[in-house]
């Protein structure tokens, strides 16, 4: 039997907009995918009512419910409570647009407190917990709180998930745009493998934020 919530969440769906989504994710299954835009989801999220009920009842049985469960986590302002609704929920994450849709603010402002946390979560060894813990180091620690730690963290990252090491790759991409001399030298010396390396390349070439000087150079570094 629907609930209530998954009711007005099939109301708000759109077959065509269904069809597309179901593309993007190929991870989840077509049933579980109602078809509703994000600012329509987001929107949602901020008038729900009786929202503990709502994340404490796990798993979900659709994308949308995940993606809603996110934009509540991400409204969270205790960081205790915070880290709490992600040890919960993470776990049932299977895709890379739920994983994606969670960044509070409330992380943000605490980088210290947060770092252990990413540690914890890299060591798991689950796909869309380690990609989680990438992308907050992507996010939060490449501009003020950069430290070359972060960097060999990732690097240290050994997967064969392809959701990972996207996500190593975009990380990398990024740092080659935010932290240039320090992030070099992990190509330089090939410090990843072989198809990170060169999705990280690919990515650095594709970004506006990276000097045309160094992308000239970074296509020489192709393995």
């Amino acid at each position: 039997m629907e609930t209530a919530i998954q009711k007005q969440l099939i109301a708000m769906g759109e077959e065509e907009y269904r069809e597309f989504s179901a593309r993007l994710i190929p991870t989840v299954a077509k049933s579980s995918v109602i078809g509703i835009r994000m600012p329509l989801l987001r929107k949602y999220a901020k008038s729900m009512e009786d929202q503990d009920a709502f994340l404490n009842d796990l798993p979900h049985t659709y994308f949308e419910e995940n993606n809603l469960h996110a934009f509540l986590i991400e409204r969270e302002r205790d960081f205790n409570k915070c880290i709490e609704r992600l040890d919960a929920f993470l776990p049932y994450v299977d895709n890379w647009s739920t994983c994606d849709s969670m960044k509070p603010k409330v992380l943000q402002k605490e980088p210290e407190r947060l770092l252990p946390h990413i540690k914890r979560w890299l060591s798991t060894g689950e796909t869309y917990t380690v990609r989680y813990a990438i992308n907050l180091l992507m996010s939060f620690y490449l501009d003020d709180h950069f430290c070359e730690e972060y960097l060999i963290l990732v690097a240290s990252v050994h997967s064969e998930e392809y959701y990972v090491n996207m996500m190593r790759a975009w990380y990398f991409a990024t740092a080659l745009a935010k932290q240039y001399e320090t992030a070099l030298p992990y190509l330089e010396s090939k410090k990843l493998d072989e198809w990170t390396h060169n999705k990280t390349i690919q990515k650095a070439i594709e970004s506006r934020r990276v000097p045309e000087e160094h992308k000239v150079y970074l296509k020489t570094l192709k393995r």
